[in-house]
């Protein structure tokens, strides 16, 4: 019972948000306190190798960004292509409104952040922040609402978010990458082909998985292109679905357990009855075809990124010294257009979006959604945070530039957190109500 609460505990998208929310205002509390030297000395704190005397050396800052958010981005590739084969994105009159929602969610609020940054500088191209939704506070306050919020909400929600960070991929890959190495990435090309060859053959060993994936980010760091990208890259190659069919499955391990049924089988006579042998090798492998190797790789990976990853990434990148240089310059064009992209473009180009869809017939609302409750999620998608934060450092190299966008992503998210959980809260059906109706 333990365990099952454990495991519970450590899935939920409630508590890896207030884990995320926990490092982040650690963060902030150290970069402002009298150990806050310390707090950056940190995380420009080189670490590497050395090859023939040669420093191969990256800053903890940088490790954390171009190399643990890989882990990140390998599980968001796993949730989109589980959802577009599998899940809510396979069945595309079920999917055209979420992605739909996610596209116009997306565009607004950048329309928004360049009418007020246009012929700016630098600053024009922080167009990208107040673009993404972060998937993990959405959910998580979502989730505290619990059995009140419909089945279709909660699907709506995780669509769009999906289809939101498939964009934010997108937009990371083709604009705020530098000037590209096609050597390295026709290297990456290969070995990601050499890859997907031995997935697709059923060679399981991590001694060649390993060093392939390596070798995948360290060509996709050294092409130009953003080394994150190489997590989305290596999932797609990864199954969600079973290799092998159910009634393929049944009839095999019901062979194997009546060959084996005839034996004396102890835990160690198969090391001299070869037919135990063979018959108990062919159960594993058969149920190792039957379990995805994507699935096995999101489901380990979840506590692992929900806890360690982002929570290292919120420390190191949530951390700004609120200093009377960034206080003057507030409100400012880049502060203004990240805030109103996130709390106000979010929900207009989501809600317009869907109007549009639903009045034309080309979708309609899910099961269990209203007007009402649409708008309520669509507040809850400028959460901007996680996604806003790690396109902030990409967009900017001005160290004020950056303090700002982040001020305004952190007051954006809280903002649209307390609006949008208001928002639901009155009109989500009350939990008496809720008993009353499934009673």
């Amino acid at each position: 019972m333990m365990r099952n609460l454990l495991d519970r505990f450590l899935h939920s998208q409630t508590t890896g948000a207030i884990v995320l929310l926990a490092a982040t205002t650690l963060a902030i509390l150290w970069a402002n306190s009298p150990w806050a030297d310390a707090y950056f000395s940190i995380s420009e704190l080189k670490l590497g190798i050395y090859v023939d005397d040669e420093p191969y050396l990256l800053s903890l800052d940088h490790w954390i960004k171009d190399g643990l958010m890989v882990i990140f981005f390998f599980v968001v590739g796993l949730e989109i292509k589980r959802e577009v084969l599998v899940g809510e994105l396979s069945d595309p009159r079920q999917a055209l409104l979420p992605i739909a929602a996610a596209c116009g969610g997306a565009a607004v609020p950048a329309i928004i952040y360049a009418f007020f940054n246009f012929s700016a500088g630098e600053a024009s191209q922080g167009w990208g922040i107040p673009m993404a939704t972060d998937i993990a506070f959405a959910l998580g306050i979502l989730a505290l609402f619990g059995k009140r919020v419909p089945l279709g909400l909660k699907v709506f929600l995780t669509a769009l978010a999906i289809v939101d960070d498939l964009l934010a991929v997108l937009v990371i890959a083709f604009f705020y990458s530098s000037q590209i190495n096609f050597m390295a990435l026709l290297t990456a090309a290969v070995l990601l082909a050499t890859l997907a060859w031995a997935v697709r053959n059923r060679v399981h060993s991590t001694g060649v998985h390993l060093p392939l994936v390596i070798g995948i980010w360290l060509c996709i760091l050294l092409s130009g292109i953003h080394a994150t990208i190489a997590g989305i890259l290596t999932a797609m190659v990864y199954p969600v679905r079973a290799s092998i069919k159910p009634e393929v499955f049944f009839s095999t391990i019901k062979a194997r357990i009546s060959q084996l049924e005839g034996t004396e089988l102890t835990r160690h006579s198969m090391i001299e009855d070869k037919k135990q042998f063979r018959a108990i090798n062919t159960i594993y492998l058969t149920t190792r075809d039957m379990i995805p190797a994507g699935i096995v790789f999101e489901e380990n990976l979840h506590s692992i990124q929900a806890y360690i990853v982002l929570p290292l990434f919120a420390l190191f990148s949530a951390g700004i010294a609120i200093d009377s240089s960034v206080m003057a310059n507030l409100p400012d064009s880049v502060s203004l257009g990240v805030f109103l992209g996130l709390v106000f473009g979010k929900p207009i180009g989501i809600m317009l979006t869907c109007l549009l869809m639903v009045k034309t017939g080309w979708a309609k609302l899910g099961k269990g959604i209203t007007w009402s409750l649409l708008f309520g999620c669509s507040v809850l998608a400028g959460i901007g945070f996680t996604m806003s934060i790690f396109i902030t450092e990409l967009a900017f190299s001005d160290p004020l530039l950056i303090k700002e966008a982040k001020l305004s992503i952190f007051a954006a998210s809280i903002t649209a957190a307390i609006l949008g959980s208001i928002i639901l809260n009155r009109f989500l059906p009350k939990k008496q109500q809720f008993e009353r109706t499934i009673t």
